[in-house]
């Protein structure tokens, strides 16, 4: 099995597939402490990262930034003193892609 963290983004167009069900539970074990939230009736991947300062939330979320235009995928992030929440979801298809599984592990990679 090809590790999540491993793959590049594909561009989505509109029309594209949701995840399926099996692809989401198969994804998930890769995925410790992330969660599927409904956000509006759109499927959100989300992780609450903590940290010891604001000065590391920010680094962190400035590295996410760096790896989500890499892969021009981008996710909601939410930077507080000594959290991050990223959020990731596909726009285009408004629910959950393979890219964002594929994020949610580059994303883990970083801390």
């Amino acid at each position: 099995m090809t590790l999540l963290a491993d793959k590049i983004c594909q561009a989505c167009r509109e029309g594209a597939p949701l995840a399926t069900r099996e692809d989401i539970a198969t994804y998930m074990s890769q995925l410790p402490g992330w969660q599927i939230f409904g956000v509006e009736g759109i499927n959100h991947l989300e992780k609450t990262y903590k940290f010891k300062n604001f000065k590391q939330a920010l680094e962190f979320t400035n590295k996410v930034g760096a790896i989500a235009e890499q892969e021009k995928h981008h996710p909601a992030i939410l930077t507080e003193w000594g959290k991050v929440k990223v959020s990731w979801w596909t726009h285009k298809i408004a629910g959950l892609h393979d890219n964002d599984f594929i994020m949610a592990a580059k994303t883990d990679l970083i801390c």
